[in-house]
C-alpha cells in the first residue's frame, strides 16, 4: 500500500476573525498544495480544516504519515474522540465539544485510511510546516484585501 504523506496548518488573524488553512501532499515525486480561508473562524477550525481536506483530496485507500503542528488535532483525533463518540460529543466536564460538526468530518475521513498521526513544534523551521504556514497566511491576506 503506498505511503502519502500530509503536512498542515491552519491560521487566524484574531481569534475569531479571518482564518486560513494550507495542506501539502507528498508521494515520491508527486507534491499537491491545497489551501483556503473563511472570512470569520478560528485558528482551530482552520487546522482542523486543513486536516480534512488534506484528507478529502486522497482518493483511495492508503498509508498517511499526517504531520501537523496543532496538539489540538493530534490529541482530539487520536485520544479525545473516543471518550466523546462514547459520551454522545460531550467532554468529560459534560460540555459539549467544540468544533464538533468539524471533528464528526474528520472521524469520518480518518476512518478510509491507515493514518500514523506526528505532531512538530510549528514555527521550528520545519520546510513543509513553515509552506503551510505560508499558505494559510496568503488565504487570510486574499479574504483582507
Amino acid at each position: 500500500m503506498k505511503c502519502i504523506h500530509i503536512y498542515t496548518d491552519g491560521a487566524c488573524s484574531g481569534n475569531p476573525g479571518p482564518g486560513g488553512w494550507g495542506a501539502i501532499l507528498k508521494y515520491d515525486d508527486h507534491v499537491k498544495e491545497l489551501s483556503g480561508g473563511e472570512r470569520e473562524t478560528t485558528n482551530n477550525r482552520m487546522e482542523l480544516t486543513a486536516v480534512i481536506e488534506g484528507l478529502k483530496s486522497v482518493k483511495e485507500k492508503c498509508r498517511i504519515q499526517l504531520t501537523t503542528d496543532s496538539q489540538y488535532v493530534k490529541n482530539g483525533i487520536t485520544l479525545w474522540i473516543h471518550t466523546w463518540l462514547k459520551n454522545n460529543w460531550k467532554t468529560a466536564a459534560k460540555k459539549d465539544v467544540k468544533n464538533r460538526d468539524l471533528w464528526m468530518e474528520l472521524y469520518e475521513e480518518s476512518r478510509s485510511h491507515d493514518i500514523e498521526w506526528l505532531w512538530i513544534k510549528g514555527h521550528s523551521g520545519h520546510r513543509e510546516n513553515e509552506r503551510c504556514d505560508e499558505l494559510a497566511r496568503d488565504e487570510i491576506r486574499k479574504i483582507r484585501y
